[in-house]
């Protein structure tokens, strides 16, 4: 193994690729999110390629557009990722297996469980993703007329997070002695109730399946607003960051490790992987031409809907060809209205071009041959700008397979991504300490 920082890799797929026109790219397979069949041969590709994580993000409703931009997204219909994962988790052996539940419209006990489950069935793969759940429209699929409060999702999900992680401790590690001759199966005195009262939630325990493979599954991140940040200095091992520049990378990095210092947390207990959408060239000239290609093929009936909920507000009425209108904050996610705002402020945006640009893909991009993107992330790497990256693709099956065949052995040539797996859980790929029990503590 090299001295060298090692870059983590994750892969985000779901949707399969986040751009609106991946679906209508050549030779991209449409129904990728519904696929099983290739989602299957994309999560084995991945393994080969020693990516540690398939990631999975969820929503609760079908977007929050109207059915003119929406009959234009491939995202409408995707697996639910506890159900995938799992069929995943049989057909690989040591990628890692993230999925993305809810605190907001969720219980923790169904959490803790399900995540126990999948840990199990992937010998310790499993992870977490922690989301508030900022679409309005999830909330009338769970019997409320209004969303709740950005800072309160928040708060409740702080304890649904204490909940949560106790409960994966009711049994100690080595609870199940399984004693045949004396009729003993598990020893009592390694088994605890939780006994939760709090503000939110009022939770007996224990969880009836054994502790996870990991102790806990690992913990992902995704908010960038204060509170988001707040949560995940307190109880993320991986922050799924969205950082656009390399600069603002830096900031957000260095804003991590301070918060974390001050919680008394090690600086290696936390890892930033920005999302970074990769588009792979011979040229860098026909890696551009590619994603200009992609990006022609979002409508604009999509995009500013896209817009629109990245803004929290409706923009169809707002002028296409003038620049961006003061947006109050609203009750939507805060991060993704700051990041738009700031786009259109950094480069000076029409709302037309805004909403074209997140029509498609307006984060973090690496668009370039396999060696510029390698010369990028590694500069990223080097710098502390990030620990790595979650990679979204550009379309599928090209854009994974131009990842994986260019850029992955040029990463590797550079000693600072690995060749083989050295462990087999989530944990153990990202180089996090597997938490003890509760009676160990």
């Amino acid at each position: 193994m090299s001295s060298k920082r090692q870059l983590k890799l994750g892969a985000f797929m779901r949707p399969a690729s986040i751009h609106t026109g991946a679906w209508r790219y050549p030779g991209a397979y449409p129904d990728a999110n519904f696929n099983l069949p290739a989602l299957k041969h994309f999560a084995q590709r991945l393994e080969a390629a020693r990516f540690d994580a398939f990631f999975m993000a969820d929503h609760l409703a079908v977007l929050n557009m109207p059915f003119s931009a929406l009959k234009r997204s491939h995202t409408v219909t995707s697996f639910e990722p506890f159900t995938l994962l799992s069929a995943l988790s049989s057909i690989t052996d040591r990628i890692g297996l993230v999925a993305t539940a809810s605190t907001t419209f969720d219980q923790p006990y169904h959490v803790a469980r399900r995540f126990a489950s999948l840990d199990h069935l992937s010998g310790g793969r499993a992870g977490w993703n922690i989301v508030t759940t900022s679409n309005p429209d999830a909330a009338l699929n769970f019997g409320l007329e209004e969303h709740m409060e950005h800072d309160e999702r928040y708060r409740r999900a702080r304890e649904f997070y204490d909940v949560v992680t106790g409960l994966w401790d009711s049994f100690a590690d080595d609870a199940f002695v399984r004693d045949v001759p004396s009729g003993t199966f598990f020893n009592p005195e390694k088994v605890r109730v939780l006994g939760h009262r709090g503000k939110y939630y009022s939770v007996r325990g224990p969880l009836n399946i054994a502790r996870p493979v990991q102790g806990w599954p690992v913990i992902v991140q995704a908010g960038a607003s204060e509170a988001g940040r707040q949560l995940a200095a307190e109880t993320a091992e991986v922050i799924f960051a969205a950082q656009a520049t390399l600069e603002a990378g830096q900031r957000f990095y260095t804003d991590m490790q301070a918060r974390l210092a001050k919680v008394g947390r090690a600086p290696d207990s936390l890892k930033i992987l920005p999302g970074a959408f990769v588009v792979v060239g011979e040229s860098v000239a026909e890696a551009r031409e590619k994603r200009a290609q992609l990006d022609s093929l979002v409508h604009f009936e999509s995009s500013i809907a896209s817009l629109s909920i990245a803004l929290g507000h409706d923009a169809s009425g707002f002028d296409p060809d003038a620049p961006l209108p003061v947006i109050p904050p609203s009750n939507a996610s805060h991060s993704g209205r700051e990041r738009a705002v700031e786009l259109a402020r950094r480069e000076g945006l029409t709302v037309r071009q805004l909403a074209q640009r997140l029509g498609g893909y307006s984060g973090l991009s690496f668009v370039g041959t396999a060696t510029t993107i390698a010369d990028e992330m590694e500069e990223w790497l080097v710098s502390r700008g990030s620990d790595g990256f979650n990679i979204l693709f550009p379309y599928l099956p090209g854009g994974l397979d131009a990842f994986v065949e260019q850029v992955v052995p040029e990463l590797q040539r550079r000693e600072i991504f690995r060749r083989e797996y050295q462990g087999k859980t989530l944990r153990h790929h990202l180089g996090l300490v597997r938490p003890p029990d509760a009676f160990s503590r």
